[in-house]
């Protein structure tokens, strides 16, 4: 490509002599030489060729002079180079003109061989000018391409960490719901049975009752009411069926909160008690808080407010009291683990479970704490990180917290947030607005 270079000097015989002497360069399509009157041309000049790689202009000249137009193309972010030509006498502008940035200066009369030298040593700096640019350029597509291939992998993460915990989480949901409706059936069958056959025991006990007033056991059946000993069975039957009884109200209060838990059919938001979404978690974690061989009980602690409804989606705040109180009970049994059997500590493994309402009364909070070994500054920095655990590999995704986060926080506008120091056990805070807002659940959907 030629180089393209601007004149600017009021003098009328400099077009033609410029012209005349790099004519061979002009031919060539080596150069190619632009004229302009003064500053103002000069500027109009820009505008219809803003590649030009070098200016060449007078100092004095009538309607914009050189050192006006030189702070004005100061400020055009372009590629180009400048040269100020002036009589020797007017050294002062000269350097005047060098602090507004010219790169070279010529004295008139101009000596065109020198002027040659000078375009070459100019041009040579614009294009080492214009590489420069391309390079930065280059480094700066890079590294918007490498932020955007890393925001790509991030939403790629993103969306496989909430495609692996849907699918779990409604596999799970699944079989919580399946098994409830399984033991349901029977469960219905023998609750709606057990007042009858209480009834039945009652008249069977009364019509041996009136045998024994009215006909008088013979010596085979006496010895037959003392090897069953009659007296205690009539004692005792009531005592059963009551025993029985209370554990199918057990078995379907269990049904009832594994059906709170699973809430497939609540895929909206609905107002609900928190507390029985809390409950039904514990209810599903029962067996990991009893005593084990490794391990003493875990003790919970349920400190509850008197809370309004809360509108949420019920079943995915759920899947977030499962994995903070998952997680609470890993902590407890790694500390466990750690803890010195000659020097146990005075205190039980704990987690406590508090909920109130903050001032304001427009958000409901969830407290959950452990008084496990806690994490490090480090650690609690990266645990809503996709991917991140700390346990070994096969024993954790490290999709858990991420996905608590992004039901809390984008899915109920609320917040999630963990406090924990070392040695000092850990506790997540969860806030949930009571009522959801239009732009909440805009973002949610």
């Amino acid at each position: 490509m030629s180089t393209k270079i601007m004149f600017v000097d009021d003098e009328p015989d400099l077009e033609s002599l410029l012209s005349q002497r790099f004519r061979k360069k002009i031919r060539a399509e080596k150069w190619q030489l632009f004229f302009a009157h003064n500053g103002v041309q000069a500027l109009e000049k820009l505008k219809e060729y803003p590649d030009v790689d070098i200016v060449v202009t007078d100092l004095n000249m009538p309607e914009m002079d050189g050192l006006t137009l030189l702070s004005k193309l100061n400020q055009i972010n372009r590629p180009f180079k400048t040269i100020v030509i002036s009589a020797y006498g007017d050294l002062k502008n000269i350097r005047n003109a060098m602090n507004f940035g010219a790169f070279d200066f010529l004295t008139k009369p101009i000596d065109f061989q020198d002027l040659e030298i000078t375009l070459n040593k100019t041009l040579r700096e614009v294009q080492q000018l214009k590489e420069n640019l391309r390079l930065r350029e280059s480094e700066a597509r890079a590294r918007e391409e490498a932020q955007h291939l890393q925001n790509c992998m991030q939403d790629l993460k993103k969306t496989q960490a909430q495609l692996i915990q849907t699918a779990k989480m409604s596999s799970l949901g699944q079989v919580v719901a399946g098994i409830a409706h399984e033991i349901n059936n029977p469960v219905n069958f023998i609750y709606g049975n057990i007042s009858h056959v209480s009834d039945y025991i009652q008249d069977l006990l009364h019509l041996l009752h009136l045998y024994q007033q009215y006909t008088p056991p013979n010596s085979e059946i006496q010895a037959e009411i003392e090897a069953i000993d009659l007296e205690f069975m009539i004692v005792d039957l009531p005592h059963i069926m009551a025993s029985m009884k209370g554990g199918v109200d057990r078995i379907q209060k269990i049904i009832l909160s594994l059906r709170n838990f699973s809430r497939l059919d609540e895929a909206n938001i609905k107002s609900v008690d928190i507390h029985e979404g809390i409950k039904s978690s514990l209810l599903i974690l029962h067996n990991r808080f009893q005593a084990r061989a490794a391990r003493p009980e875990i003790q919970v602690m349920e400190e509850y407010s008197n809370l309004p409804l809360v509108e949420c989606y019920a079943g995915e705040l759920n899947q977030v009291f499962i994995n903070i109180l998952s997680n609470a009970i890993d902590a407890l049994n790694e500390y466990n683990k750690q803890r010195s059997l000659d020097n146990p500590p005075a205190c039980p493994l704990a987690i406590t479970i508090r909920t109130f309402l903050l001032e304001e009364k427009s958000r409901v909070v969830i407290q959950i704490r452990d008084n496990g070994p806690g994490i490090t500054a480090e650690v609690r920095d990266r645990i809503f990180e996709p991917f991140f655990t700390t346990k070994p590999v096969g024993e954790g995704t490290g999709l858990g917290l991420y996905i608590s986060y992004q039901i809390v926080h984008e899915k109920h506008g609320g917040a999630l947030n963990c406090f924990s120091e070392v040695g000092q056990g850990t506790e997540f805070w969860i806030e949930i607005p009571i009522r959801q807002t239009r732009a909440a659940l805009n973002l949610s959907s």
